[in-house]
């Protein structure tokens, strides 16, 4: 027979704590010898486990006293639906690692695989943070409100992207950010865009004033992109202007 400091200690419970399973029903509080100590045997050391067990499960005290006198068949069946609890809970609990770790990984949390990997692509280019940032907010939007269409758009940025000539504007587009907006380089490079929005036109088949660089959008799909307008700096607007006048002069009246 075990003393309750023994018998708490052997199944690695505090004393307070099987005086609790006492005064809670749980655990039956044995006979006292004749020194008035409680003396425990195998049968509640087999209890006190189970109870603790199912404790840590997570399992609800009443719950726990039901199991108590249940029969083995039924204690049985209700460890099986237990154990289908806490697997459930082990998977929603590697998703959530899985997310946590994710938060280190940059922009694959929270865009598609194929997008974050062309904003990859862009910095690969030397493509600055600031345009980046822009870029990858843009998408965030473009993937939201058109998850059917965003991957054809990407894939057709990410095509476009591996074009040299392409990759050149790209990064002087970024550079010229910072330029001032009476820059002669800003009508070198409006030109040399517009003469290839126009090639891209022709080639398409669609008036250049139409032609976008994600395809032919929508009104509201133009809008949306247009909202990110306000990011620009007073160069980037000053060579959208002329890259704009610039097409209109390339393109003959109808």
């Amino acid at each position: 027979m075990l003393t309750i400091k023994r018998f708490a200690q052997y199944v690695g419970v505090t004393v307070r704590a099987v005086r609790h399973y006492h005064q809670s029903g749980l655990l039956p509080e044995p006979e006292r010898d004749h020194s008035g100590y409680r003396r425990y045997d195998a049968q509640a050391v087999i209890d006190l486990i189970r109870i603790k067990t199912l404790a840590e499960a997570g399992v609800p005290l009443a719950r726990i006293s039901e199991l108590m006198t249940a029969s083995p068949e039924q204690f049985a069946s209700a460890v099986a639906e237990i154990d289908q609890a806490l697997a459930r809970e082990i998977r929603q609990l590697k998703e959530r690692r899985r997310r946590v770790a994710q938060l280190t990984a940059g922009e694959r949390l929270f865009l598609p695989a194929d997008i974050a990997g062309y904003l990859e692509d862009l910095r690969a280019l030397g493509i600055s943070d600031r345009q980046v940032r822009l870029e990858r907010d843009g998408w965030i939007m473009l993937a939201a409100n058109y998850p059917d269409k965003a991957p054809a758009w990407i894939a057709q940025k990410r095509a476009d992207l591996a074009d040299p000539e392409l990759a050149r504007f790209y990064l002087s587009y970024d550079q010229a950010y910072d330029w001032d907006p009476g820059d002669p380089r800003l009508g070198e490079l409006a030109a040399a865009m517009a003469e290839r929005l126009v090639r891209g036109a022709r080639a398409a088949g669609v008036d250049s004033a139409e032609w976008t660089a994600a395809g032919q959008l929508s009104g509201d799909e133009q809008a949306l992109l247009a909202a990110h307008v306000d990011g620009y700096s007073p160069a980037w607007r000053r060579l959208m202007e002329l890259v704009s006048r610039r097409a209109r002069e390339m393109t003959p009246s109808p």
